[in-house]
Order: structure tokens, then sequence, then C-alpha cells
């Protein structure tokens, strides 16, 4: 009778005379002495495991993995010990043979292998699929090789008996008439004979067959990766580009970003304004920020990819009220402001160009005297905008203000521009609905759980994810797609007045709002508490805006008529410690 080890595989079956690692090798001698050590003795040419220590069936899943990770790293002889201590194998024996013959190019002897492997599949039609990949490799490497009559054989003669993916099969023959390697490597996308492409081939192939029988390649690193990637998720302050992978982060330690990286302490205060300042947006390139205010004005700042800082580059003037909303066009290049904001009503929209870097006034335009336009939003090609108000005016225009369509009755209490045809409207029955233009169709995309109205929302770039900020509720975080409440965060004081929050960070992770109690709260998404709570204003937090270039760089905007540039308390550096990576 033959023992079976614990982790299925019959340890007798393994032969002195096979290895179960390819180019995996000890000294006679040496063997001799381990062997005896690890009770491992030979009998009529079979080799039989008695391992030293008793391991449970994960502990023997943790030997599998490291003897595989030791191999692949070039430590064979250290892998060979692993097994002998341990009694473990790494793979069945078939599928160590079927490996080996792989990597050596030996098409008939892994042919043979794969009828060993057969019991193993989940699905037999699986063998067709693996049959046909091993003899596609064949006949690539044939015909690299010169060997054009060979390589037809196989495709007429092997490839077709499969009845299998005859289209693959038509375009391996148009390849025939490749002029030679480099134009067959292009035109099949393959890396050519050799070990790359047979290493591609085998994790191919080790795809259809159980983890139990043969790992999958690097599954130690993947896990450690997916570790890495579970704890930078988990880590409330990570906010750098750099990811965490086995290449910039220690294992020795949990991965956690320290508070000092993060967007926290005031390192400008700007008060070039007269009054209050009530928005401010940064240009998609986060080169450079507007900010409007009760003063009517809007400054153009210009900001130090080095120093995260502000400088003054102009102002634009003329509006006729106080600016309460102001929009970048996606290049740039136009900059839509809304003079109707904090308790003025106005029905004016100024259109600036920024063609030449100079903000020269391009139109100033209003559809009636009655309207009161609030907010704007341009579309993805930058070549209109979409405006509306409380009055119940909802108007897309191009960029000399002329009103190209309208919507009759829609009070709007924001808007955003979603895609081609489609803009997001929050109005002023607690609910948004999305409005398409190019059909005249409309539709609420979600109203559950809003008993007040929406003030304001934001939608980060890709279009699925919306925040909220809800008059006496505070923000509230939607999936438009499934149209599902998310999360609500806690701690945003949002009663009467307009706040505007923002996603922002590396990956969008973060999410900041004004306040009314003068403070700058910021989340992580997966956190409905404040991560932190930024303190420096004297009243009101209007507006931030979070840069998209700079993810270390975060402004506001409040009544107390200054803007603040927050940022790290240390300076960026590249040193890898204690398991995290700095900016």
């Amino acid at each position: 009778m033959q023992q079976q080890s614990k982790n299925g595989f019959l340890a007798n079956e393994i032969s002195s005379s096979k290895s179960c690692d390819v180019g995996s090798s000890v000294e006679d001698t040496n063997e001799i002495v381990v062997r005896k050590k690890a009770g491992i003795s030979e009998a009529n040419g079979v080799t039989n495991f008695a391992p030293v220590v008793s391991l449970s069936k994960s502990e023997e899943e943790v030997v599998r993995l490291i003897g595989q990770h030791l191999n692949e790293i070039g430590l064979s002889q250290t892998a060979e010990k692993l097994k002998e201590e341990s009694g473990c194998i790494l793979d069945h024996p078939s599928a160590a043979h079927f490996q080996k013959h792989i990597l050596s190019g030996k098409w008939f002897e892994a042919e043979t292998d794969l009828e060993d492997l057969r019991p193993f599949l989940l699905d037999v039609k699986s063998l067709t699929e693996m049959r046909f990949l091993l003899l596609e490799e064949k006949f690539l490497e044939l015909l690299e090789d010169g060997k054009h009559i060979e390589a037809l054989h196989v495709l007429r003669h092997e490839m077709n008996m499969l009845n299998h993916d005859q289209e693959r099969i038509h375009a391996l023959s148009i390849l025939m008439m490749a002029s030679g390697p480099e134009e067959l490597q292009k035109r099949a996308k393959w890396l050519g004979k050799g070990k790359a492409s047979r290493y591609r081939l085998m994790n191919k192939l080790q795809s259809f067959l159980p983890a139990s029988v043969m790992l999958p390649s690097g599954r130690l690193r993947t896990l450690l990766g997916q570790a890495l990637t579970l704890q930078q998720q988990n880590c409330k302050f990570h906010n750098t580009k750099v990811t965490c992978d086995l290449g910039n982060f220690s294992l020795l330690n949990d991965h956690e970003c320290s508070r000092e990286q993060f967007p926290c302490v005031t390192v400008q205060t700007l008060s070039d304004h007269c009054d209050d300042v009530l928005y401010c947006k940064f240009s998609n390139d986060g080169s450079m920020l507007a900010t409007g205010s009760k003063d009517s004005t809007v400054i153009i700042w210009n900001v130090d990819p080095e120093t995260r800082k502000l400088s003054r580059s102009m102002t634009l003037d003329g509006h006729t009220t106080a600016v309460g909303h102001v929009a970048w066009s996606p290049k740039g290049d136009y900059l839509v402001v809304c003079a109707g904001g904090g308790e003025a009503d106005c029905p004016d929209v100024w259109i600036w160009n920024f063609i030449y870097s100079t903000g020269a006034l391009e139109a100033r335009n209003s559809n009636s005297p009655d309207d009161s336009i609030s907010c704007a939003s341009f579309s993805p090609d930058g070549r209109r905008f979409a405006c509306g108000g409380l009055r119940g005016q909802f108007y897309i225009c191009d960029l000399s203000g002329s009103v190209q369509e309208h919507w009759e009755g829609v009070r709007v209490q924001y808007c955003h521009w979603k895609n081609d045809s489609q803009i997001l409207v929050a109005d002023t029955h607690q609910r948004v609905r999305l409005y398409n233009f190019d059909d005249s169709t409309d539709f609420t995309v979600f109203q559950d759980d809003i008993s007040n109205d929406v003030m304001s929302f934001a939608v980060d770039k890709s279009g699925r994810n919306i925040i909220l900020n809800i008059k006496n509720q505070g923000i509230h975080w939607w999936d438009l797609t499934d149209r599902v409440l998310v999360r609500k965060f806690q701690g945003v004081s949002q009663g009467f007045f307009m706040n505007y929050s923002c996603f922002g960070g590396v990956n969008e992770d973060f999410i900041a709002s004004g306040s009314e109690d003068n403070q700058v709260y910021i989340y992580h998404k997966s956190k409905e508490n404040p991560i932190q709570i930024l303190s420096g204003h004297t009243r009101n937090v209007n507006c931030v805006d979070w840069n998209p270039r700079y993810p270390d760089m975060l402004v506001s905007a409040s009544d107390d008529g200054t803007i603040r540039v927050w940022g790290p308390a240390k300076p960026s550096t590249s040193k890898v410690m204690r398991g995290h990576h700095a900016f």
C-alpha cells in the first residue's frame, strides 16, 4: 500500500531518478547524509519521505510557497533541503515533469505528460485547450527556426485534428508568410523561442491545473503583494504615487504613512481679496487656481511646482455682483464666472479667455434679466458649458455665451457635465437628476435618504462616485452606477450656507470639505469620521479644492477673506523607512 502525504500527493511516487524541480541538484555524498537525517529512505529505486516534524495542511502550504519562491530566486539547493526536511513536495510529480519538458522544449514528452494530468483537470475540455497552446508554441518555434515543412505538419495534422479554434489556426497559417523572426514575433505578439515565451506558456497552462497539483507562478510574491495593497488601503494617510509593492516597501513592519507627509498644516495664507472668498478651483492640470469673492473679483494664482505655494498672476474684474462660482475648461484655456454668489442674484455669465495666458474677456452674456445663474460646468471637449440657477433656468451655451439649448422649469442648485450629452443636476426637490440633451430625456438618479436640499456636489474622475453637501445633514457619498448610498460622513457643519467639498489625493482616496464651524474636514473614503480637522480660519469655510496634480496641496476659501494653502509638515523625501514611503 502506498502512503499518501497530507497535501494529497503520493510520497513514494517520487523516484530518485526524477527531480520535482527544474534545475535542482545536491551533491551525492551530502544528499545521503541529509536524507538519513530527514528520515528519507529508498527501496527498489523509490524515495519515501518521513518528515522530521508533523505539519498541518496550512503549514505544508506555507512550506510549498517558500520552496517555490526559493527555486524562483535561484536557491534550488536550499529548496531541496527544505523539501527533504519537511517531507513536502512542491508540485505533483506529473506536473513537475510537465513543466520540465515545456521549459526544455520537449514537446512529445510534454504531450505525454498531459495525459497523466488529465485526472486532475476540473474540466476535461481544458485538455484540448492545453494541447492547442502547447502545439501553438511548437509551431511558432519551428517557424522561427526556418523549419516550414515541420511547422506546416504541426498545423495541418496535429492542431487541425483537435477541431479547436479554427479562427486561430487560420491566423497562424498566415504567419507562414512572415519574412523572418522579427516579423514573426511582431505579428504573432510572441516573445520568440526561448525561456521567456516558454515560461509565459507555462503560466497559461498552469491556470488549468488546481493549485494543489501545481502552484501558480510567483504565488508567494502575489500573496505578499495583496497584503501590502490591503495595508495601503487601510492606511489613512497614504497619499503617495509610489505603489505599495515588494520593490518599494519593507515587509518587516506594517505599512503606515506618517501624518507629517499629509497636507495638514498651513504653508501659506493669502489676504488679497477685500471681502469673503466664496469659491476656489484649480485648473485640471493643477498649474492655476481661480478664487472668487464677494468683492466681485476673480484672482488667478500660479502654482509653484516646487514649493506648492501660490503667486498672484492677475485679477479679473468687472463682475457686477459677488462671484460665487467659476468653472475651468478641460484644457484650462477658458474660465466661466457666475456672479450670482452670496445674497445677490445675477443673470450674467462671464467667459474669460486664457489661450495666450492674458485673461482676456471673451464674452459677457445673459439670456433673460430674470435669470439668476449660480453654477456652470464645461463639456468634456471644452466647446460648450452648461449653466443654471434657482429661478428655473438651465442652458447650454457655446464659448461666445450664446444659448444653444435650454430646458424649461429646472431649478438648478448645482450641475456637472458628466459625459458627451449627459448632465447631472441637483435641483430644489432634494434629488439628483440626469439630463440628456441629445434625446431630451431626463430621470432621477437617486432621491432616497435625502430630506433636505443638496447644496452642492462633486463627482470623481471615474464618473462613478459623487459626494453631496446636504443642508443640515452633512456629506453623503453615493455610487452613481449602482445608485446606492455608500457612506455618510460625520462632523461637517452644513446649514444655510453654500459649502463645497471635493475628492482628492492620490487615486482620489480622500474627501475634503469646508464647514460652518470655521474648519476644514478631511476624510478617507473608507472611514466615516474625519482623519484630520484643520483649524486656522476664523469664519465659515465656503470651499476647498485639492490640487489634481500635486496630491500634497489643498486650498480653502473662507468668509474671513483669506485663502489658505495646506501642505505637509515636513518636506518630501524618497527614503524608505519602517515599512512606509514618503512622497
